[in-house]
């Protein structure tokens, strides 16, 4: 039985996209979120917007451009060259301190607004970029804070939170939309949509998911 409903931190990625589709088979009203927060890739918005019309989600965008003042990282900063790889001793520069922290405060704060209660976000400790807030650790300590910070009952659902990328493809397949992930999201962080850049983190990672994914179907 579907819930009533939830609020979905979307960014027009392949994960939040596929945490789109899973919200609406589980929830009777699904509200999608987007951030601008001076990133690079901001044609991912636009491309958010776009799926959120194709999938009747109502659509909201907040600003946090804060976020890109408080710290220096490649996706806000053009001047600091993208790595490419993890270092060994620290985190890549295309992580965002804080970014998830922001991004769920603020929509538990908006979804209060909208009485929801439900939070969905495409976080996944399992097979990410190295960034300390996908672990799940942190989201059930910030859905704790949140709680009593608001004093509302926030749950925040992390569906993706212990599948590899393999496994992301394969649920946006179950889903009936592996063809719209596929085609129409924006994960590049050089703001190429589709399969985007080939070069980047995000979209080696991507690839190597749906390769591997579209292997084990032969």
């Amino acid at each position: 039985m579907r819930k009533e409903s939830c609020l979905v931190v979307f960014s027009g990625g392949q994960d939040s996209t596929t945490c789109l589709f899973w919200a609406k088979k589980h929830f009777r009203r699904v509200v999608a979120l987007s951030f601008v927060y001076g990133q690079k890739h901001a044609k991912e918005v636009e491309l958010a917007r776009e799926i959120t019309r194709k999938a009747d989600v109502e659509f909201h965008v907040k600003d946090a451009t804060f976020i890109s003042l408080l710290a220096s990282n490649s996706l806000t900063d053009p001047s600091i060259v993208m790595d490419k790889e993890k270092p060994a001793d620290s985190y890549p520069n295309t992580f965002v301190p804080g970014r998830n922290l922001f991004f769920l405060s603020m929509a538990a704060v908006y979804a209060r607004e909208l009485g929801i209660h439900d939070l969905v976000t495409g976080v996944s400790q399992e097979d990410y970029s190295g960034y300390p807030d996908c672990r799940d650790g942190f989201i059930k300590s910030l859905n704790v804070t949140l709680n009593l910070a608001i004093d509302e009952p926030f749950v925040i659902h992390t569906p993706l939170m212990w599948l590899d990328k393999s496994e992301v493809w394969a649920l946006s397949d179950e889903l009936g939309v592996l063809d719209l992930v596929r085609n129409e999201t924006l994960t590049c962080y050089n703001g190429i949509s589709g399969d985007g850049c080939g070069e980047c983190p995000a979209c080696r990672l991507r690839s190597r998911g749906l390769q591997k994914y579209l292997a084990s179907k032969k």
